[in-house]
């Protein structure tokens, strides 16, 4: 089967439907290929809220909301897209009120907004309310309301199609090939503009708070052919995240007044960040919480955990402003947040890392910025480098509606002037045969099996703290499991909703980003944002004030180029809160 449509745009979450809504505007014939019905995209899992220098509770401006997001992502962010960002996030909000998201309000009827992580005033003296919020629920608002405006656009959705491959020639992107899971078929896609907004991939970790179709399926693809995957060593784990479970609890619960605890009922966010406390940006807090665990101060009966506190607060705060957190907290863990402690960890979060991007969302594909003709990222799929090393609470919801409005515009226009490229079956040849190759296989290998121990070993080895030593021995690792992945076989052979198939083509995604992942931990030696080298403890600027890119060459074989961090008005300096 062959489509063709002038923007197509690959996922449904927050990026993907800005992308898809601010394409159409531009008077562009839009599609959306998305592997979920949109609205049970990821995006709608976010809770706390979107950061943006509005200006409803107190005095706030663009400048302090640029800062927080430079300094947040350890001098590591473009400041060019800081800027940018900071700027237009406060009419992106404005925006999406207008069409028709319920946010939370003020007695004015202004939008509220709450406090979060790493979000200051006056240059860090002190936090802010900047974070707009519909309850604890604003992705899942955002989504919906998204999604409304893309059905009115009357936008195509292929829903529960899979891409398998992306078509680039001569350096020039064409088209795409898609797997139907209702039919097994493989469909041929023909574009003028191709925006990837495909999400994370926190399923490479074992715990994780990312759903589990976030397995960095474009990623990877795009890794395959030769293009580069920048930063790929900056992975944020989300500190509130149920434990053991990794469900996430937003860091709104903290914005509340929410404290973490050690056993000795310690708020021990004093010692680390003395000035902002329990409100310290994730990276801060994630490494706290490990050492304080890891001293001896853990809480239960082995010691393998801290508590978020909130029984403090009024029970109409809890229930009304964190009805998600309260029932989450009563329905996995049994645990009622406005009579006790709930335990938590680190979670698997974001990908502060992925395609590399321009400011308008082009891709390109090396560090002297060239770009590759058609083809765009936005969301977290991409990285345009506003987050840098470490991504600020509240900025991906901001960062899908600013860069994927930018890409959407971009791709729009370029369509515009562009043709059509000729697509023939031969381009399903390759898709089919990994498919095929799959499905035939007389391996003895399992998916599930090899998963596990993949998400095992990258939780060992290479999460929140990091040594050349324990990298080293997850290259090895790695190998191992790539070789073995050659020789996995399935059990369902049918066409229709072969998610044994599907789960079997999503470990080899997940096999390629981590390797991506760990080649670019072990090659940073520094510690910087969420990149925390034990055996490298100090951030060097000398040597590593730069971008990684990372190049495929052969399994377990990965060369690297680096790329200037757009400097400007803020100097890099120590990180203190």
């Amino acid at each position: 089967m062959a489509h063709r449509h002038e923007v197509i745009v690959v996922g449904a979450g927050g990026a993907g439907l800005a992308t898809a809504l601010y394409a159409a505007r531009e008077g562009a014939d839009v599609a959306v290929v998305t592997k979920l019905y949109p609205t049970r995209s990821h995006t709608g899992a976010a809770q706390g809220g979107i950061g943006a220098a509005l200006g409803n509770v107190e005095e706030d401006h663009w400048e302090w909301h640029m800062f927080d997001t430079v300094k947040g992502g350890d001098y590591l962010t473009d400041q060019d897209a800081a800027e940018v960002f900071a700027k237009e996030v406060i009419e992106a909000v404005l925006e999406l009120e207008h069409m028709g998201l319920p946010f939370d309000r003020l007695p004015n009827g202004k939008i509220a907004q709450r406090r979060f992580g790493g979000h200051t005033k006056d240059w860090g003296k002190a936090p802010v309310h900047r974070a707009a919020h519909a309850a604890d629920r604003t992705g899942h608002m955002i989504l919906q309301t998204l999604y409304q405006q893309c059905v009115k656009h009357n936008i195509t959705f292929y829903n529960e199609f899979h891409v398998t491959d992306v078509i680039i020639e001569d350096g020039v992107a064409k088209g795409l090939v898609a797997y139907e899971l209702a039919t097994g078929e493989l469909h041929l896609f023909q574009a003028k503009a191709i925006v990837i907004a495909s999400g994370g991939f926190g399923r490479i970790y074992k715990v994780t708070s990312n759903a589990y179709t976030l397995t960095g399926d474009l990623q990877a693809i795009l890794y395959r052919k030769g293009l580069p995957l920048e930063d790929m060593e900056f992975y944020q784990f989300h500190p509130t995240g149920l434990y053991p479970l990794g469900i996430l609890l937003t860091e709104g619960a903290r914005g509340e007044g929410g404290i973490l605890r050690n056993a000795l009922g310690e708020r021990f966010m004093e010692r680390y960040a003395p000035t902002i406390k329990d409100l310290a940006p994730r990276d801060l807090v994630s490494r706290a919480m490990y050492l304080e665990v890891r001293e001896g101060r853990g809480v239960g009966p082995k010691k393998d955990h801290v508590v978020l506190d909130l029984t403090h607060l009024p029970p109409e705060v809890i229930e009304k402003k964190l009805p998600d957190v309260t029932e989450f907290s009563r329905i996995y863990l049994g645990v009622d947040p406005l009579k006790e402690p709930v335990p938590v960890m680190p979670t698997a979060h974001y990908a502060m890392g992925g395609i590399p991007t321009t400011l308008w969302g082009q891709v390109i594909k090396d560090e002297n910025n060239t770009v590759v003709p058609g083809l765009y990222a936005a969301g977290e799929a991409a990285c345009v480098s506003l987050h840098g090393a470490n991504r600020l609470g509240t900025n991906s919801l901001g960062d899908l509606l600013v860069f994927g409005r930018r890409a959407g515009i971009h791709a729009a226009r370029f369509a515009k002037d562009a043709d059509y490229h000729e697509l023939t079956e031969k381009h399903l040849g390759e898709s089919r045969e990994r498919i095929e190759r799959i499905k035939n296989s007389t391996g003895k290998e399992k998916v599930a099996v090899l998963r596990a121990e993949l998400q095992q070993t990258m939780m060992d080895n290479a999460s929140v703290f990091r040594t050349g030593e324990l990298l080293a021995k997850q290259v090895e690792i790695l190998k191992e499991l790539m070789d073995r992945y050659r020789r996995i076989s399935i059990d369902d052979k049918g066409d229709a909703y072969n998610t044994e198939l599907v789960e079997a083509l999503e470990l080899g995604y997940l096999l390629e980003v981590s390797e991506a992942l760990v080649h670019s931990a072990l090659n940073r030696t520094e510690s910087r944002g969420a990149h925390a080298r034990e055996d490298y403890p100090e951030r060097d600027d000398v040597n590593w004030l730069k971008h990684t890119l990372a190049y495929k060459v052969a399994d377990g074989k990965v060369t690297f180029r680096y790329k200037p961090v757009v400097l400007g008005r803020f100097e890099p300096k120590a990180r203190t809160y």
